[in-house]
C-alpha cells in the first residue's frame, strides 16, 4: 500500500521539499524516522480523512508521531511550498502523478486552515 499512496516518482519530487532534520545541540532524544515512512503515513491520514488516532500500525509509526511531523511540516510551510512547485510544473511530464499529488496537498493545507477538522 505504501508504494500506491507515494510512488518512487512522487517521493523523488517530495522529498527535496522536507524539513530536514537535525539534531538537538545537547544531543540525546531518538533518532530520526524514516522521513517516507511518516510522509506516506500522513498522506493516509490525510487522503483517507482518518483520524490520527486511528493510522493503522501496519504503517511502522505511531499516530503522534505522523501528527508531530504533520504540525512541523505544516508551520515550516511544506503544503504551500509544494502547492507553488506543483502549480511550477502544472503541464509538464515532471511528475507522473501531479493530480495524486495536487490531492494531498488541497486535503493539507485543508486540515491547517480548518484546525477543528485535524482530529
Amino acid at each position: 500500500m505504501s508504494e500506491r499512496l507515494v510512488s518512487d516518482n512522487l517521493w523523488s519530487f517530495v522529498a527535496p521539499a522536507l524539513p530536514s532534520f537535525s539534531s538537538r545541540p545537547q544531543g540525546g532524544g531518538t533518532a530520526p524516522t524514516n522521513a517516507r515512512t511518516v510522509f506516506t503515513a500522513v498522506v493516509f491520514v490525510l487522503t483517507s480523512d482518518c483520524a490520527w488516532r486511528h493510522l493503522p500500525q501496519t504503517f511502522g509509526i505511531s499516530q503522534a508521531t505522523a501528527h508531530r511531523h504533520f504540525r512541523m511540516w505544516s508551520k515550516a510551510g511544506l503544503w504551500n511550498h509544494l502547492d507553488l512547485l506543483l502549480t511550477e510544473t502544472d503541464g509538464t511530464e515532471d511528475i507522473d502523478d501531479h493530480s495524486w499529488a495536487r490531492t494531498i496537498v488541497v486535503a493539507a493545507l485543508s486540515r491547517t486552515a480548518h484546525p477543528a477538522a485535524d482530529r
